[in-house]
């Protein structure tokens, strides 16, 4: 519905962009809050008035805490699907299905979507993305990755000219908080994991957080940006920080690093290395200062050398900024009738290919190695006899006089060395009657070790 008035010679026209909403949980309540509370903002940076007309929910009775007219709560998503009106559907319900149908429903009924999905986009996105191009509508799923830090934007606009160099993220907020508190109250993994469940920050069942599949979702959509490849989720490197152990970040501290869990991409020729794992990084690295629930991301191109993004990378009103980013940026392409600017991979489908992903066999980096060895002579020579037999070469060592469960620890960093020669020589190493216990590998990224 549009109306005009004259002022001063200029003709303003007020528009409407109706919206559907599928799924009113926490993200879902922020959007409507935000649309709510900074309507005429938007309106003003827009040209239009974006009105939700229909929010479809399986629970419609229970109060979110923000004005809802009851008449546009539905429970039934076919309402939202079908309204003719409505231009814009957004998906928030998370999960696979219903929500792979519903979105892909929704475009099949010409609608643009937006979602802030990245587990269906991470394993679906080819086929959400191939809907998308047979009916000529948008997708927006800035929200997918790092919530309000524009990470997709950035890569698919600001940074279009550049090859990517090297990728280095916090992109997840429960972990990077775990490992924050380790660090700063010396204390143990489950006890740190137990205060975040109760503080909200992880969840009941923290699978997704806390071994590194959460990132993985979220590095295989930066990856096809970054290089326009498609990517399969099972081909990724990934470890998460469940086997950190205190003593593991005391003796990082010792060596001068902090430990993260990086989600790590890199150029190599025509190959991508792409891993995610806790990583030793050094005191003043610009990652190693980002603490607590939030993320960051270090992304170097080859024209714009180093940038680095920071925000909250989750929570209510921080995803739905990015949401609403999107139904700004979808609802300005509308007013000026074109349907899609800026392609949604960052690359024109026809060069969309498969990733030449990296062997994690054939990596080479440094790594911290602790071993539990038994407190006798000739300990020391004996693991580094293995080591030294696999090309492996020793950079610095620490041996205490502590035991724990009747072992020593002994710590070891080495010079840059092949993945697949590290995992023969722990196998042979922990075979040894001196060690007891499987040993514990962290990778450390450390560019003064090049």
């Amino acid at each position: 519905m549009n109306g005009c008035s004259i002022n001063g010679g200029i003709k303003r026209v007020s528009k409407k962009i109706f919206l559907g909403l599928i799924g009113l949980g926490t993200i879902g309540t922020g959007v409507v809050r935000l649309l709510s509370e900074n309507r005429e903002l938007i309106k003003r940076r827009l040209g239009a008035d974006l009105i939700v007309k229909k929010i479809a929910d399986l629970d419609i009775e229970t109060s979110r805490g923000v004005p809802i007219d009851k008449n546009i709560l539905t429970t039934d998503a076919n309402e939202v699907l079908e309204d003719p009106e409505i231009s814009i559907v957004m998906e928030l319900m998370g999960g696979y299905e219903p929500a792979m149908s519903f979105l892909i429903k929704a475009m099949r009924n010409k609608k643009h979507v937006v979602t802030a999905n990245k587990a269906l986009l991470a394993s679906q996105g080819h086929d959400i993305f191939r809907v998308a191009d047979e009916e000529m509508v948008n997708v927006g799923f800035e929200a997918s990755v790092g919530g309000t830090i524009p990470i997709i934007k950035t890569l698919k606009e600001s940074l279009v000219a550049n090859n990517i160099e090297s990728i280095f993220g916090i992109m997840n907020g429960t972990s990077n908080y775990i490992l924050t508190k380790m660090t700063d109250e010396n204390k143990a993994f489950d006890i740190v994991l137990k205060k975040a469940q109760d503080l909200g920050f992880a969840e009941a069942d923290p699978t997704f957080d806390i071994e590194g599949i959460d990132v993985a979702h979220k590095l295989v959509i930066t990856l096809t940006l970054s290089y326009g490849k498609r990517v399969a989720l099972d081909d990724i490197h990934r470890e998460g920080i469940s086997k950190i152990r205190e003593q593991d970040i005391e003796f990082a501290s010792e060596l001068g690093y902090k430990i993260k869990l990086l989600a790590i991409a890199m150029r190599k020729g025509d190959s991508i290395e792409a891993r995610i794992h806790p990583t030793m990084i050094p005191f003043d690295h610009i990652l190693a200062s980002v603490n607590g629930n939030f993320n960051a991301v270090h992304i170097v191109g080859d024209a714009s050398d180093s940038v680095f993004l920071y925000g909250q990378g989750a929570g209510m009103m921080p995803t739905a900024s990015a949401v609403v980013s999107d139904l700004v940026d979808i609802g300005r392409d509308a007013m000026k009738g074109t349907w899609r600017r800026v392609p949604l991979r960052s690359f024109q489908k026809e060069y969309i290919e498969d990733i030449n992903l990296m062997p994690m066999d054939d990596i080479v980096t440094n790594y911290y190695l602790r071993f539990s060895a038994v407190d006798r002579p000739g300990v020391l020579s004996n693991i580094s006899g293995v080591l030294g037999k696999n090309n492996i070469s020793i950079a610095s060592v620490i041996q205490k006089e502590r035991k724990l469960d009747d072992a020593v620890p002994v710590v070891m960093t080495t010079h840059r060395a092949m993945e697949k020669n590290i995992r023969i020589a722990l196998e042979e190493i922990d075979k040894l009657d001196v060690v007891l216990g499987k040993t514990a590998l962290i990778r450390i990224e450390d560019p003064r070790l090049k």
